[in-house]
């Protein structure tokens, strides 16, 4: 091996040491859900959306003002035979002169006057849009921040999922090396031993698939968060708190149509829609628009008679276009306008309808999240109980291996459950602060 290729696997070695041995990174879930905010390209997705669509509304306010361009061109002609009269003097003028060579420039300028408000109109329609994508976008951040909320539940469950199961397979060990000792005092049957035997290995499979579960939750929730997925984290939960109900069933439906921001998006673009009609109706009034310009031109067209000369000449005019048939283009596209403003319309009451169930809903996980965590904490502390009881028991030669194991079942999935109706609570408060749109 060279010696630049023994030098880059020593680099590389020592590198991913340094990683491993580097301090998890604590976060909490304020601190994660701000982590993936900063780095979601959804996010930076809207807002260059709305950036878009403010410069649309830019677009359309700069086409209501003067509009100022200067031209120049060059032409070269064919030869043409002059022509010329004689003058006083007994010598003769060119009146049309021999000139291939042609320049000209020009400063032009074009201002609609009148438009019957059809730029006005896509002004506002274009200046609302932006307010709706900006809607688009806080919908967006409390997506993601729900989801980074479950993600992050879900590393915790899953991590205390994993620590129950390994406390689990820890006591079955115990309780194998009791069994097999008693097997060598001819205390107990063979069949005790393989039976407990069996349930430890189905115990390493839970295990097994714990540590899977743990490193497929932790990779989601890294990439929401834009974190390394070598970079080890340690997550620390916020003491469950109480249910987050403070307000009547009325009181939130209120609150949610007024905060929602999926609402205030469709409410904008309604706007926006009735703008877009008034625009299209708007097409069958008359234009006016003032015009104007500045030559300089070699030879000018416009002085008589011609010469090969930079001559100047302006103009200014006032200029009127009124479509009077246009073959239904008009009504169809005030149609157009209007349906989608309908449809936007019906998507709204839609809206306002499955609002108050999903509320409902909402109202409902809680209260049963919440609910289930009392129930759950009392089953864990039953279970732990019972199997002290059978333990003691065991040891006393009343009861059997099959008692122990069942004991030891029904604790372990009540220390699961207890675990899961925490992560649910946390999830169920999380839906109901999203459905009021925070």
């Amino acid at each position: 091996m060279t010696r630049p290729v023994t030098i880059l696997l020593f680099l590389l070695g020592t590198a991913h040491a340094a990683l491993a041995q580097a301090p998890p990174l604590r976060l909490t879930l304020d601190d994660s859900v701000a982590r993936g905010i900063e780095a979601s390209q959804r996010l930076e997705e809207l807002s260059a959306r709305q950036d878009a669509a403010r410069a649309i509304e830019g677009q359309r306010e700069a086409a209501e003002r003067p509009q100022i361009a200067a031209t120049a061109s060059y032409t070269r002609t064919n030869h043409v035979e002059e022509f010329s009269v004689p003058n006083a003097t007994g010598g003769v003028r060119v009146i049309y002169p021999d000139i291939p060579d042609n320049v000209r420039s020009r400063i032009d300028l074009q201002w609609p006057i009148y438009t019957g408000g059809r730029l006005k109109a896509l002004t506002r329609a274009a200046g609302v849009e932006a307010e709706a994508a900006g809607q688009d976008r806080e919908a967006a951040r409390a997506d993601l921040k729900l989801e980074i909320t479950r993600a992050f539940w879900a590393v915790i469950t899953a991590r205390a999922s994993q620590e129950v199961v390994g406390q689990a397979l820890e006591r079955t060990s115990a309780h194998l090396n009791d069994v097999r000792n008693q097997l060598a005092v001819g205390l107990v049957p063979p069949s005790d031993v393989l039976t407990i035997e069996a349930q430890h290995a189905r115990q390493r499979m839970l295990g097994i698939e714990a540590e899977a579960i743990v490193e497929t939750a932790t990779a989601e929730f890294k990439r929401l968060i834009g974190l390394d997925q070598d970079v080890p984290v340690d997550l620390v939960p916020a003491a469950v708190t109480s249910s987050p109900i403070a307000m009547p069933f009325s009181a939130a439906v209120n609150e949610l149509r007024a905060d929602r921001p999926e609402r205030k998006s469709l409410l904008f673009r309604i706007t926006a829609a009735e703008q877009r009609v008034a625009a299209a109706s708007a097409g069958s009034l008359p234009v006016l628009t003032a015009i104007g310009g500045y030559d300089m031109a070699r030879p000018n067209p416009r002085i008589f008679p011609i010469q090969e000369k930079w001559k100047p000449s302006w103009d200014i005019g006032i200029n009127l276009r009124w479509s009077l048939f246009d073959g239904g283009r008009v009504r169809a596209e005030t149609a157009e306008a209007a349906a989608n403003r309908r449809g936007i319309e019906a998507r709204l009451r839609d809206f306002d309808a499955v609002l108050q169930v999903e509320v409902r809903q909402r109202l409902a996980e809680v209260k049963s999240a919440f609910a289930a965590i009392e129930a759950a904490v009392a089953g864990m502390r039953a279970a732990a109980e019972a199997r002290r009881v059978i333990a003691e028991r065991f040891s006393a030669g009343v009861a059997t291996n099959t008692d122990v194991l069942n004991a030891q079942t029904v604790l372990l999935q009540a220390e699961l459950d207890v675990t899961r109706a925490r992560a649910n609570a946390e999830l169920a408060s999380a839906r109901f602060m999203r459905a009021l749109g925070r």
